[in-house]
This record gives structure tokens, sequence and C-alpha cells, in this order.
């Protein structure tokens, strides 16, 4: 009989379900074979508050979901051999790793081994300078800015090299989501780095796994269009693949979801610019030959997908000095509460312009559009809407300078006693900021660099 790998996903994003993970690990414990557990909960915008708190604090920068995602599984996974491989680390995997140890010996897990995977981070062997040099591809325009990290995506044979360690928890920095999954299943049949094939097989294993319960019904469900059983439940996603790259995804025993071709259709096309060229680090993935079947209950067969060689750079995250950004918000509500939310949201507007703020200001009325208006709301100036209810005024502006920020922010304030009646539900953040970018540069200083080597207490 051929090998088939088991692979379960604990999460999909930082802030997800803390317990999904424990109904995945009881069903993975009743397979017979290699099993996993992953949580991808990396992206742009958690790698850069992780950056930024690395700045304050050597010892911190990975993951603050750590200890809450693992405290629930490492004494089962430990004890019925499930391996673990999470993007913990975030921007400092060898912290990740010693707080590993210690959580393990808080939960008298013994003989636990660790290890993680480095040579991401850009700024070891390459200056900021000629970081900031490199053109933007996605994000913000990094010229003139203080970079404080650039981390390249890193492909799946460090964390295959990783598992070859016979650790029992691999923490990574940056990745590709997919190499969590395609690492594991590179270790365990050996794909040779050109079987183009498999390996996109793999990577759509983990392409398909990377958003936990997005494709087990979460996020895909749509009351009354797309009604989901046992939302409050969502079991979490488990992929069974064998040596040819065929894959199974199905989802935790006695849990809620789904698991049919709509789920796993929507989580194929997500975050794919162009079908038949996905590209990674380890294959270029072409996803339009793909097949999905019915193989039972909240299962799916994934067949087809095939590999193109790797494109000849890599993608990096580049993390800058984002300045300021202010939030600051009030409530009216009651009769015309409408009619004096927007008074408030002039007169916040008119004060600051009057007052010398020259960067764009965000003031608007949530409750009117917000997701969908301009920064001017001009729909919300332009539509007619009733004018009783309860309104929140928000004023947002990113700034260079912490006292801009605490300015716009005490305008909104002021409009307890020098704005319209029935102000109130003050609230109000001033967080420094770090922005990201995307560039490209070439594998092979970078490849270089990634090594993995295991972390003893």
């Amino acid at each position: 009989m051929s090998k088939t790998v088991f692979i379960g996903s604990g999460a999909g994003f930082a802030g997800d379900r803390r317990d999904a993970g424990i109904a995945v690990v009881e069903t993975l414990r009743r397979r017979d074979g290699p099993r996993y557990l992953i949580f991808e909960v990396m992206g742009e915008r958690t790698l850069a508050i992780a950056q930024r708190i690395k700045m304050r604090d050597p010892e911190k920068g990975y993951s603050p979901y750590l200890e809450p995602y693992l405290r629930g599984v490492l004494a089962a996974c430990k004890q019925h051999g499930v391996r673990i491989v999470a993007n913990l680390g975030n921007a400092n995997p060898l912290g990740g790793a010693k707080r590993v140890h210690e959580l393990a010996e808080e939960l008298g897990v013994e003989g636990l081994r660790v290890a993680v995977v480095l040579g991401d981070d850009l700024l070891a062997f390459m200056s900021a300078g000629a970081v900031a040099e490199l053109p933007t591809i996605e994000g913000v325009s990094i010229a003139g800015r203080e970079i404080v990290a650039a981390n390249a995506y890193l492909g799946a044979r460090p964390v295959a090299a990783a598992l070859a360690l016979d650790v029992d928890i691999v923490l990574l920095g940056r990745t590709t989501d997919a190499a969590l999954v395609l690492g594991p299943l590179i270790h365990e049949f050996g794909w040779a780095a050109d079987d183009w094939d498999r390996l996109a097989a793999g990577t759509l294993a983990g392409h398909l796994l990377e958003c936990g319960g997005q494709i087990t019904g979460g996020y895909f469900c749509d009351p009354g269009f797309k009604d989901v059983p046992g939302m409050d439940n969502l079991g979490f996603p488990i992929g069974e693949i064998d040596a040819e790259g065929d894959i199974v995804i199905t989802k935790a025993e006695e849990t809620g979801g789904l698991v049919n071709a709509a789920t796993v259709t929507e989580q194929l096309l997500y975050e794919v610019h162009d079908p038949a060229a996905y590209l990674t680090p380890d294959v270029s993935l072409d996803v339009t030959g793909v097949t999905l079947e019915e193989a039972g209950p909240n299962r799916i067969r994934v067949r087809g997908a095939r590999g193109r060689p790797p494109p000849p750079t890599l993608k990096v995250t580049v993390s800058a000095d984002g300045g300021w950004l202010a939030e600051s918000e009030m409530i009216y509500a009651g009769p015309n509460a409408l009619a004096r939310a927007r008074l408030a949201a002039d007169i916040v507007r008119s004060r600051c312009r009057r007052n010398g703020v020259m960067e764009a200001m965000r003031v608007e009325i949530v409750g009117m559009g917000a997701v969908f208006d301009n920064d001017a709301s001009e729909r919300q100036r332009r539509d007619n809407r009733p004018l009783d209810g309860e309104y929140r005024l928000r004023a947002a502006i990113r700034t260079a300078d912490k006292e801009t920020a605490t300015y716009v922010n005490d305008e909104v304030l002021s409009l307890f006693c020098s704005g319209p009646a029935g102000g109130g539900g003050y609230r109000c953040s001033a967080t420094g900021q770090v922005n990201t970018a995307s560039v490209l540069v070439p594998r092979g200083p970078v490849e270089a660099q990634a090594r993995a080597e295991e972390v003893v207490p």
C-alpha cells in the first residue's frame, strides 16, 4: 500500500481560532501514516508588526500567538507523533524556539526537539541602502524611507532539511505559505528539485490548506445562499496526499463546517493572479487542468496540478518606517443623529485644515457606507439616508510625526463640549507604523544563506 501523508491546519492567520487545532490533532492521531499539523499565521502586516516588536525587544518578534496555539496541542502532538510546522517564528524564529522549550517545560512535555529555518533576513548580507534601491512591485514606495527589515520568501527545501533533523517542531520565519505543506511532502517522499508536477501538487495542497477554515466553509458561508452547518464549531481542514501528488481535502471529525467542490474551488482561486502560473520559489504552478471529484462526505479529491520551473527571482517583503497612524472615534445616537455626526465630521475637517494638517485624512461616518465611500465621504453626502439611528464618527490620519497624530485625535476629543449635542463613546489610538513593499531579488545569494538548525533548551 502506498504511503499517505496527513497534514492538518491549526490556523490560517494570526488571530484565528485558538482551539481549532485540538480537533485536528484528535483526528490525525487516529490516522496511519506520517502526520503533521501546520500553523500559517504570517502575512506582510503581521511580519511588519513582529519587526516593530523585535526593535523594542530583541528577545521577542516571534508570533504573539505562539503560546496560545501551541499550549492546547503540544503534549498531544508529542505523545502521538504529530509533527508541527509553523511560521510562528515570524521575525525571530530563534526566540520563538526558546519560548517553545519554556512552554514544554511548563506543560511537562519531555524530550521535545525544535528546529528553526533561518536565512530569510536580507539585511544579514545586504545593506539597507541596496535594498532601498530595488524597484517596488507591490505596496508603498520605500524610496527615502528608513528600512527596518527585508525578508525573502524561502521555499520548501529548507523546511524539509529541518525535518530531516528528526525534530518534533519546525519554526519558520518568512517562507511561502505553501512551503509549510510542501516541505513535509518533500521530506516524506523525497521528491526531486525538478519533479515539477509533484512539486506543483504539493504546492497546491499547501495553497488549499493554508487558510485554515476558509476551505471548510468559513468565509464561504453566506446565509440563505451558501449555508454551512455548525459554524460555531468549524472543523479545520486535513489534506491526505500520496506519493504521486493525489490530494484529498477533508476536515476534522465531529466538527461543523463543510467540504465540497464549491468550498475547494473558492480556495483554489484565492489570491491566484494567474491560474496558469502561480509563482513560488519551488515551482510555477498551473491549476488550469485541476479536477475536483467527490470522494465521500466532506471529502474532495484534487488532481491535475502541473508544474514548470520557478522564476529566477525571489519575492522580498521590505519593512520601512511608516510614521504614525492616528484613529479616533465618537458616537452619535438618537433622533437627528446622522445630521449631528455629519456636522461633527465637518468641524474636524475644517479645524484640522485651518491648523495646518497637510496630510490626507479620512473622516467618515461608520454605518453610512464607510467601506465603500472615499476619504471625502462624498457618497454619504450624496445619498439620502434616515436621520435616526446610531452613527460612529471616525477620523484617521497617517503622518510622519506623533505630534500631528495626537493633535487630530484631540480634535475629535474636543467634540465632547465643543461639538454637536449627544456625542459620546470616545476612543482613540496613535501607533507607530511599519509599511511594507515587495521587491524581487536574485534567488542564488538568498538561498545560499538559508539553513536549518536544531535549537536545544
